[in-house]
């Protein structure tokens, strides 16, 4: 048992080897399959193109770090810079037995999914913010609204007024709440005058 526990340093590199009977959340696969699939890889702050640039020269990895353009102020002038559309994030594509290459690169925190897990994210949705990234529509980042969310509109006349979403497509239904008296009155507004509280 001693054996296992043992860590093996490389005496070249200083490098820890741990044994996987030490970190079972890495060493159970999620699924079965040996296919590459598409992680959220989180990362430190400002770190998402090293992340990318660094992941993008391993032979077996597809990265994909979507950006968008913004307004930023740089010492007494304004310029237009390339930031993560999803900030902390990045994407990978990998087989899950190559996980840790990712989680060794330098900037990488961990991979996101539930209880220590990766979790892989469907091909769909990718190639779908891959499709806007590669348009030449205008994008910009968004929060996460789901069905039922508590959200603050933030402009028109409504503006910092509270209330629940019930239903989101291009402009989403807000209902407004008296709970003393059990009413509601529901408004229909566009989704871009809302944010979750």
């Amino acid at each position: 048992m001693s054996e296992l526990l043992r860590d093996t340093r490389s005496e070249d590199t200083g490098a820890v080897a741990i044994s996987p009977l030490l970190m079972p959340s890495l060493a159970a696969a999620p699924d079965a399959s040996a296919d590459a699939h598409w992680y959220a890889v989180r990362t430190r702050s400002r770190h998402e193109k090293r992340v990318r640039d660094e992941l993008g020269g391993r032979p077996s990895i597809e990265v994909f770090l979507p950006l968008y353009q913004r307004w930023s102020w740089w010492g007494d002038r304004m310029k237009q810079i390339d930031a993560p559309l999803f900030p902390g994030y990045c994407f990978a594509q990998f087989r899950y037995a190559d996980r840790l290459v990712v989680l060794k690169a330098f900037g990488v925190i961990d991979l996101v999914g539930p209880g220590g897990r990766p979790e892989w994210i469907s091909r769909a949705e990718i190639e779908g913010i891959r499709a806007l990234v590669e348009s030449k529509l205008r994008y910009d980042p968004h929060p996460f609204l789901t069905e039922g969310a508590e959200v603050e509109v933030i402009r028109g006349p409504l503006s910092g007024t509270r209330g629940r979403l019930v239903r989101k497509d291009r402009s989403v239904r807000v209902v407004l709440s008296v709970n003393l008296i059990r009413q509601s009155v529901s408004v229909e507004i566009p989704a871009a005058d809302v944010t979750p509280v």
